[in-house]
């Protein structure tokens, strides 16, 4: 087990390394990588690899639950517990902040999945309408990597031992992303920082210490 991220090295500087990457990224490589796997990959090839994704916020909501219950019959958890309480934190935090900012956002998709809507793939649509609303305009962040990098993040904080491992799981679902062309890469980029920004930031709160003497109080 290690120590919870020095967040003060991973709030400006991360942010900033985020918004540069991801606009780079937007600007010289998404629609350039989007046309390629569109022409050369095989959508029913690496379309599984999405699906890795889809138990984490179920678990994580049943998890939370059974904790729940089981404080308040007297549970308290332990350094592994607290682990697993991380990764449910994490993942509903992440998910619960990639669909504000889908809506903010409102960048179109890749391809045309939903209700007509437009894409570049389809119609040559690239773009951020913020807070058009709207299923067609919820592409950026990938909500999917945003899950598992949350989840992968706390891992890679608290169980060092495996971060090779904990470092494949985003990095499988980038590669099912890509080859289905369901994201931009610009998408995928930034989910991954919100994941990581989310899972830092409950292990943050979940690190703090109550305060000795609380105002209004003596101490003994």
């Amino acid at each position: 087990m290690t120590p919870e991220p020095n967040t003060g090295r991973l709030t400006w500087r991360a942010l900033l390394y985020a918004i540069v990457l991801t606009g780079l990224v937007i600007a010289f490589v998404d629609r350039p990588a989007s046309s390629w796997a569109h022409a050369h990959l095989q959508r029913h090839t690496f379309d599984w690899l999405t699906h890795l994704v889809d138990p984490l916020l179920a678990a994580a909501v049943v998890g939370l639950i059974i904790a729940g219950l089981a404080a308040a019959f007297g549970w308290r958890p332990g350094d592994k517990a607290r682990t697993a309480l991380a990764c449910c934190l994490a993942v509903i935090v992440s998910v619960a902040l990639k669909e504000h900012l889908k809506i903010a956002f409102g960048r179109t998709w890749p391809e045309t999945w939903v209700e007509n809507n437009p894409s570049w793939i389809n119609t040559g649509a690239f773009g951020f309408h913020p807070f058009h609303g709207g299923r067609g305009w919820t592409s950026f962040p990938s909500g999917h990597l945003t899950q598992m990098s949350a989840l992968a993040a706390v891992l890679w904080w608290r169980v060092a031992r495996l971060k090779w491992l904990w470092a494949c799981l985003p990095l499988l679902v980038a590669v099912g992303l890509y080859g289905c062309d369901y994201h931009f890469l610009g998408d995928m980029v930034a989910g991954a920082f919100l994941g990581t920004a989310s899972a830092a930031g409950v292990l943050a709160l979940l690190n703090q210490r109550p305060v000795e003497n609380p105002v209004g109080t003596t101490a003994k």
